[in-house]
């Protein structure tokens, strides 16, 4: 098969949001006038590592991005399985100032390096200074960019110096309704790194 996707795929679910999957979570901790917000982001990713750097992409004028652009900083957690239906209620279209903390339960913490609350729990949170917001193309498509800060590892997640992902299984987005969960690894070794 192959599709145009300004004429259409034709199917009953679109294909593009289950092909590049599974996507990390960004779940996004702001604060602003309006209060704290909490909300998860599955076009995430870690795009730079001096200084490190990380991006997302909202579809919509969410709070998350209105307490970004009015504060410049923001916080990125990394979701655990066990916190996946907390995840889930957050991704829910509230009336503006909703505490999505509160409402789903998930306790917060004061960030370090920026004025945000941040996910008590997470086993990694990224403290983060915008860098910029770029619209793109599309209605309402907004990429916002950021400079990691800060960042908070959870000590039961680290063995023998390494962060280990399977100490929290993290929660992936995938396409429609899908999720996946990372419950192992293995290692390769790049060319001339031996």
């Amino acid at each position: 098969m192959f599709y145009r996707p300004e004429d259409g795929h034709g199917l009953p679910h679109n294909p593009f949001s289950a092909i590049v999957s599974p996507r990390p979570i960004a779940w996004v901790s702001t604060r602003g006038s309006s209060g704290d917000n909490l909300a998860p982001y599955s076009f995430f990713n870690a795009v730079a590592y001096t200084p490190p750097q990380v991006m997302f992409a909202s579809t919509n004028e969410k709070d998350s991005l209105l307490n970004i652009r009015e504060t410049g900083v923001f916080a990125i957690n990394i979701v655990a399985f066990a916190a996946r239906e907390a995840m889930n209620l957050t991704s829910g279209t509230y009336p503006e100032g909703t505490d999505e903390f509160t409402l789903a339960g998930v306790a917060r913490a004061e960030c370090v390096t920026v004025p945000c609350p941040r996910v008590a729990d997470a086993p990694a949170t990224l403290e983060c200074r915008l860098s910029e917001t770029l619209r793109l193309k599309g209605a309402d498509n907004h990429l916002i960019l950021g400079e990691v800060t800060g960042i908070h590892l959870r000590d039961d997640c680290l063995v023998d110096g390494r962060f280990e992902v399977t100490r929290f299984v993290p929660v992936a987005r995938g396409g429609y309704h899908d999720y996946s969960a990372v419950r192992e690894t293995f290692e390769m070794i790049r060319p001339g790194r031996g």
